[in-house]
């Protein structure tokens, strides 16, 4: 038998996993004490805003809306809240908003259309920042940093080009660090011939982050109700009807929040929109004092290496080396115990200081890729009480938060002016049936760019 989780893969199913048993990972075993909620749903519920989904933006979204003072939230979650990966990430909240580089998005959408991205990415650290704060979430901040390294010589002169473009066009204070300064002053990496530091985003204990959302939205009125998935939706005049194991919940405005767990087939605007794509992360043992001191290992930033098929890491509080990257196409415990050992090798050889690296936790779970590598935070064109936010591209922590406060300001009659490429309808993937076959070939074409072109 192997000794590794698996995953079912959302895009078979047909209705959502519910009831499922907390995911053993470093965050669970760290956490604490989950708050309490309001348990299964067993009756018909009648509500201002119903929200599918009790991750960051479904949390985020009761919170900003009870806020807002609407009278009657309800968040409806298939299994526990933070469950899927607002509870599992890498937990790195940065100014992220999607995947287009950053150098592209002038030519793709003219200057003023890159300015308000730039200035909504800014804003979406913002709200992090405020939500944690506000709500007197204690998640173990970590001071403002991020370094992303050139694990490859030939990627330094990018990286460069990338920091005289933030600085100069987007007018943000990113720094470039030659290898000798980033072996001084922040970890001796062994892949690490250099790296672009940003002085802003910050690295937290995400579900600690849950658990908080968690407690300030009920304690401002929501309603959290957990193994409740929804298996239907309708419309009844004006209110959205959600089916549920236990009882109908009526709405007159419907969230979905559902990202890299969408079910496509209760969603029919969301089918073919949608490439959930597995994400793993291990966490070793403790670093001696010798390995630390002998790596200089003194950041506390968040790190990530310059691959398209990126590896993001950091020192957790305890000294132990968090480090993830793209998961198998096929999450089977046979795959997932392969990818858990190439995992390892990448740790040994970015962290050569290391003596014997062993994994003491290993998970994952599904991000959310769209056609276009941008999130979409957005109201239904033909029912503008049908709102969603999903397609967070594995860069989520603080999009998500932020899509929550966004959506919250919508339906409570705020002015929101978000980016145009945010509010546009989701693109369906061309030949969809095919979306894993297509993964398959990109992740070989990525896999071979990041390390020889």
């Amino acid at each position: 038998m192997i000794d590794a989780p698996s995953y079912p893969d959302p895009l078979g199913m047909s209705r959502p996993l519910t009831a499922q048993p907390v995911t053993p990972t470093y965050w669970q075993a760290t956490a604490g004490t989950a708050p309490d909620d309001d348990g299964r749903l067993e009756s018909d519920l009648d509500c201002d805003v119903a929200i599918i989904g009790g991750g960051y933006t479904g949390l985020s979204c009761a919170y900003h809306l009870t806020k807002l003072r609407v009278a009657s939230v309800a968040v409806i979650e298939a299994n526990q809240p933070g469950w899927g990966c607002s509870g599992r990430n890498g937990s790195f909240a940065r100014p992220a908003i999607g995947r287009v580089p950053h150098a592209d998005w002038e030519r793709k959408w003219g200057a003023e259309i890159a300015d308000a991205m730039f200035a909504e990415a800014l804003a979406a650290l913002e709200t992090a920042r405020k939500v944690i704060q506000e709500a007197d979430i204690d998640c173990d901040v970590m001071p403002e940093g991020w370094l992303k390294i050139a694990h490859r010589a030939g990627r330094v002169a990018a990286l460069q080009r990338e920091g005289d473009l933030l600085r100069n066009r987007y007018g943000m204070a990113v720094e470039f660090l030659d290898a000798k300064r980033l072996a001084a002053e922040h970890v001796a990496c062994g892949d690490g011939y250099g790296a672009l530091r940003w002085p802003l985003s910050f690295a937290m204990h995400p579900l600690k982050l849950v658990y908080g959302l968690v407690r300030a939205a009920r304690g401002q009125g929501a309603v959290i109700f957990r193994d409740t998935p929804a298996l239907g939706l309708d419309k009844d005049g004006d209110r959205h009807v959600i089916s549920t194991p236990r009882g109908l919940v009526r709405a007159r405005h419907l969230v979905i929040s559902t990202n890299g767990y969408t079910v496509e087939g209760l969603f029919p605007k969301l089918r073919h929109r949608l490439l959930p794509v597995m994400s793993n992360i291990v966490v070793t043992r403790p670093m001696t004092l010798e390995e630390k001191q002998a790596g200089n290992f003194v950041t506390s930033d968040c790190m990530s290496d310059a691959r398209t098929l990126l590896h993001y890491y950091r020192r957790l509080p305890d000294d132990r080396i968090m480090l993830g990257g793209k998961g198998p196409v096929r999450a089977t415990p046979r795959q997932m115990a392969a990818h858990r050992q190439e995992l390892l090798r990448v740790i040994e050889r970015k962290f050569p200081f290391m003596k014997a690296p062993s994994v003491e936790y290993f998970w994952g779970g599904w991000v959310a890729l769209t056609p276009d590598s941008l999130p979409h935070i957005t109201t239904a064109e033909d029912d503008q009480s049908l709102h969603y936010a999903l397609g967070y591209i594995g860069s989520g922590v603080s999009c998500s938060l932020h899509a929550g406060r966004r959506i919250a300001e919508k339906i409570t009659g705020q002015q929101v002016s978000l980016p145009t490429p945010l509010t546009a309808a989701l693109p369906k993937y061309p030949m969809a049936a095919f979306r894993r076959l297509g993964q398959r070939a990109a992740m070989k074409w990525y896999a071979l760019k990041d390390e020889r072109l």
